[in-house]
């Protein structure tokens, strides 16, 4: 189980990310919204530990992650795979190595220099794309690749790295509707099936709703709501995207904090 116990994040005068606390268990699909610079992606960032929390504790099976350095942190950013928006592919290489990149912190330099990967790496990278319908292409250069074709390649090298959550910054925001309706299905695929935990930050409310087994809503960089699609009702939205925080109240799936 990952948990965050009033994280917060500061940059500076800036608070990006305002004590947050939660709970995600396996198998959870988590939608993460707000408006731009509510703190989504400051949020999936100090989970996966690419920056470090001013205040609180992030733990995962009740191990402390935010304490974590060296070794142990890159262990841990293998663990917790990051899908971003931009895909990070390299244009030039096929797919099988863009691919095979999930496992170079794992090899040895010099065979990762040279692009040797030991063919059960390859076999096993293989069978993630075959899983998101892109085994024909392993051979191809990505650059050559829709958007949505590219998308899926990264998820494919995330899911190399054998994580035990998956977190996506914004993963379909710049794919048209029926890739973008490709990946979130390959999201949650993954997430029934593998029995994994998956933290999706999302500007699309539609597809948050669709997708999701629940939702938390950030403003102000922090939760103003916690619970499933059902309980958005247009009050709460309107506090969401007006970004305004009011006094916090027992209910349990609001989550109101004081201004």
């Amino acid at each position: 189980m990952l948990e965050l116990h009033g994280v917060t994040k500061r940059f500076g005068d800036t608070l990006a990310v305002d004590k947050v606390s939660f709970a995600c268990e396996r198998g959870e699909f988590i939608g993460v919204i707000g408006r731009s610079g509510a703190g989504k992606s400051t949020l999936l960032r100090l989970i996966n530990r690419l920056t470090d929390p001013s205040e609180g504790r992030i733990t995962w099976d009740g191990e402390d992650v935010s304490l974590l350095r060296g070794k142990t942190l890159r262990r841990w950013r293998r663990r917790c795979a990051m899908i971003f928006q931009q895909f990070n592919l390299c244009p030039r290489l096929d797919v099988i190595t863009n691919v095979l990149v999930g496992v170079v912190a794992e090899r040895p330099l010099a065979t990762s220099l040279i692009k040797y990967f030991p063919a059960e790496d390859r076999a096993r990278a293989i069978l993630e794309l075959d899983a998101l319908d892109m085994a024909g292409a392993a051979l191809q250069r990505a650059g050559t690749l829709s958007g949505g074709q590219q998308q899926r390649v990264a998820i494919a090298r995330a899911m190399l790295q054998e994580p035990g959550l998956v977190l996506a910054d914004e993963p379909v925001a710049s794919l048209d509707p029926v890739n973008a309706e490709v990946v979130m299905e390959a999201l949650q695929k993954i997430c029934r099936e593998r029995n994994l935990p998956v933290i999706v930050n999302l500007h699309s409310l539609e597809i948050a709703r669709r997708y999701c087994t629940r939702v938390v809503a950030m403003a102000k960089g922090a939760i103003v709501f916690d619970g499933p699609t059902s309980a958005l009702t247009p009050a709460v939205l309107d506090r969401v995207y007006a970004g305004g925080r009011t006094a916090r109240t027992a209910e349990p799936q609001l989550i109101v904090e004081a201004a």
